[in-house]
């Protein structure tokens, strides 16, 4: 809140606003809009700060102030400025003198050193039961990027200190104002000749060995984070059991090393039946699919108990150690799931399951962590085999010399039921999840089911839940897309059983995020695209650019959608991946068809028919507008009419012409697909959202003409249009 709104604002706002909560915001249409009381309470309830009354408000902030104020240090500081300026603030009786400091680095030595406290300059000044404090702030001499700690001798406190770039990684070709070229695509829905029903990492060193043929640079994906393997049919990637880990789906079985079980596993007939039912499937069948893997790395994991020799049990264990307490914590909840999940009756929500299990420090987990020792090693070895091949896939691009190689999603949450709720209690709320509030596409507003992190919590804990998930993602990955990247700086958090609208946005400390991103990245040699559609907050791009982070815009939304006038090729900011569509838009074929308005008035989607015909003379608005850009450009001829084929293969070659740093041909647009992979707002039994496959093979798609003519195009296009410098 602004300082006159703070002194026209309750107890509870005051208070609802020490916690982050924006308590008066801007909505889609430009009106100020306040929150009220009970979404209030109920938000403060999910942090943890408990209220009933104004009095009751009064006196939580009165103890969060002080709090704060008896703390010497912050719970951790992020320095963004390269580690040159550091000025970190210390709270300090009065009268104090001298302060004795000592920075111990992360690679080892240490800096010391003392400060004449009156020469450090006064940030803010508190008096409370008659004694005077002052916040004053700590210059340090320059200290190299990482993850410090900083120790006071008088008064005697510790806290973690980050030094973090000014701005993420980004490739040597792109920083040079060369243009890059990729192709994007669901691993999931990839078919092969020797796939088990679902794209696998196997089939991801496929296409990325193709993709580098035809010119490209980068092969994104969607989200690779392990699902529910007791709930096949949950097949959505963006509500993952853990974003810790990866899909066990995605393991190759076939490119699994030789053992006695697995091998009878793969010969016997009647395997061999089922992987072809799987694999003929023009859905995936995720049941089909799960049942069968499941037994493969039962089989294979029998064999290394009993086959592996001490050389592979080590790396096993090294691999384990090097990931980190999170990733054990993760594994130990899906070992725990599956026994919950297979007792009678089923429990596989952990918040059903007794008492002593329901934390990692429970006496019920720690007996089962001894007891059922294997049960969790199967879960390392599964994510090690995973780890394994998708390095594999990343080593490919390597070879082919890919500036990027693989760009991997880390979706905005995991599910409710999943391993970040039980294994991070304090850092990841719980009866609110993650949304979006009314606006012209969404008028009801949006709740995606998603608990978010509770950003006191994840301060108080040094970002580590944060940085255990950014170091993980960016793994084998050479760029990491950030779903929904306004998060950063808030989200709309949707209390438990109340309408979207009844939500507020809840904000978050985004110089420290973006500054550990940019550590992170910088570390990993990954570049960042954050996914900035829907409602930007005013000057949030800006800030985003300024760190390095690419927006993300797609084609169809780059427009005035008063006039329908897009935008052209040369006017795309420089810092930006230009794409056609998303998992949750049309394909191309399906946008010039309007197949997604058709399934959006059979599914009942639009909410009258004025409704349905607006967005059905919108479409055609839209069509003959974006046919005439690319008229103007040359992509199609100046009179005549237009089929399908050659809408996509013009729209193709506009993408590769804007002037954005990055452009991503979709493979569902190179395949011709019609049907969109996810409509959202929609359960399976309407819509079977997310298993679409794709309507060639990659062995039909590396031969297939057409294709390579239209890569080759998009590809010499990007390659050819003038350089601009960075914004």
């Amino acid at each position: 809140m602004t300082a006159t709104e703070e002194r026209g604002a309750t107890h509870l706002e005051r208070l609802a606003g020490h916690y982050g909560v924006e308590v008066v915001w801007e909505d889609a249409q430009g009106r100020t809009r306040r929150v009220g009381p009970e979404t209030l309470v109920r938000i403060l309830h999910a942090m943890h700060v408990e209220v009933s009354s104004e009095d009751e408000a009064a006196e939580r902030l009165a103890e969060a102030e002080a709090a704060e104020w008896a703390r010497a240090l912050p719970p951790v500081h992020v320095d963004r400025s390269g580690g040159r300026t550091v000025e970190v603030p210390v709270s300090l009786p009065a009268g104090a003198r001298r302060l004795a400091w000592r920075v111990h680095l992360e690679e080892g030595g240490e800096r010391h050193g003392e400060a004449d406290v009156a020469r450090m300059p006064r940030l803010e000044t508190r008096h409370a039961g008659g004694e005077a404090q002052e916040r004053r702030g700590l210059r340090l001499p320059a200290l190299p990027p990482g993850y410090h700690r900083l120790n006071l001798a008088e008064p005697v406190a510790e806290m973690p200190l980050f030094v973090t770039p000014p701005a993420c990684w980004q490739p040597p070709q792109m920083r040079a104002g060369q243009r890059l070229f990729g192709i994007s695509a669901q691993l999931y829905l990839v078919r092969s000749e020797a796939d088990w029903g679902i794209g696998d990492f196997d089939d991801l060193s496929r296409l990325v060995r193709f993709a580098a043929g035809e010119g490209a640079e980068v092969v994104g994906l969607n989200p690779l984070h392990a699902l529910f393997m007791d709930a096949p049919e949950a097949a959505s990637p963006y509500s993952p059991a853990s974003r810790l880990l990866l899909n066990p789906l995605a393991i190759s079985i076939e490119a699994l090393p030789p053992g006695p079980r697995l091998d009878a596993f793969r010969r016997d007939p009647r395997t061999r039946r089922r992987i072809e039912a799987v694999r003929q499937a023009k859905l995936v069948d995720y049941t089909g699919v799960v049942a069968l893997k499941a037994e493969a790395l039962a089989a294979a994991f029998a064999d290394f108990l009993d086959e592996a020799d001490e050389q592979r049990r080590q790396a096993l264990a090294d691999f384990v150690e090097a990931r980190g307490p999170g990733f054990a914590r993760a594994c130990l909840f899906l070992a725990l799931r599956a026994r919950f999940a297979a007792g009678d009756p089923p429990r596989p929500d952990w918040r059903t399951w007794p008492e002593p299990f329901r934390a990692p420090d429970g006496e019920g987990t720690v007996g089962f962590l001894v007891d059922q020792g294997d049960e969790v090693l199967f879960q390392h070895y599964v994510q090690f085999v995973a780890d394994g091949q998708l390095e594999a896939a990343a080593a490919e691009a390597r070879r082919a010399a890919m500036s990027i190689g693989l760009y991997r999603d880390l979706a905005v949450g995991a599910d409710a039921a999943g391993a970040e709720t039980w294994a991070s209690p304090e850092a990841v709320s719980r009866g609110v999840a993650v949304g979006a509030p009314p606006d012209i596409f969404m008028p009801g507003g949006q709740s995606w089911g998603l608990p978010p992190f509770q950003p006191h919590a994840l301060r108080a804990e040094a970002y580590q839940s944060f940085i255990e998930l950014v170091r993980a993602n960016m793994r084998h990955a050479g760029g990491i897309r950030i779903d929904h990247v306004m998060g950063l700086q808030h989200l709309w958090w949707v209390p438990d059983d109340t309408s979207p609208a009844e939500g507020a946005y809840v904000g978050y400390p985004l110089d420290d995020l973006v500054g550990i991103l940019a550590l992170e990245s910088v570390r990993q040699r990954c570049l960042v695209v954050g996914e900035d559609l829907g409602t930007v907050p005013t000057g949030f791009r800006d800030k985003m650019a300024e760190a390095g982070i690419l927006s993300y815009r797609v084609l169809f939304f780059e427009q005035d959608f008063d006039t329908g006038v897009f935008r052209a090729a040369a006017e795309y900011p420089r810092q930006a991946m230009a794409v056609c569509g998303s998992h949750d838009l049309p394909t191309l074929r399906g946008w010039w068809l309007g197949v997604d308005n058709d399934l959006k008035e059979d599914l009942g989607l639009f909410p009258d028919a004025a409704e349905t015909v607006a967005q059905r003379e919108r479409r055609a608005r839209d069509r003959e507008s974006f046919v005439g850009l690319l008229r103007a450009d040359g992509l199609l001829p100046e009179e005549g009419e237009v089929d399908e084929e050659a809408f996509v293969a013009a729209a193709n070659a506009f993408l590769a012409e804007t002037t954005s740093a990055i452009a991503m041909v979709q493979l569902d647009d190179l395949t011709g697909e019609t049907d969109p992979v996810n409509v959202p707002s929609t359960l399976d039994e309407q819509h079977p959202n997310w298993r679409r496959r794709y309507r060639l093979t990659l062995e039909e798609i590396e031969r297939d003409p057409q294709i390579r003519e239209l890569l080759e195009v998009a590809a010499c296009r990007a390659r050819n249009a003038a350089p601009r410098p960075a914004d």
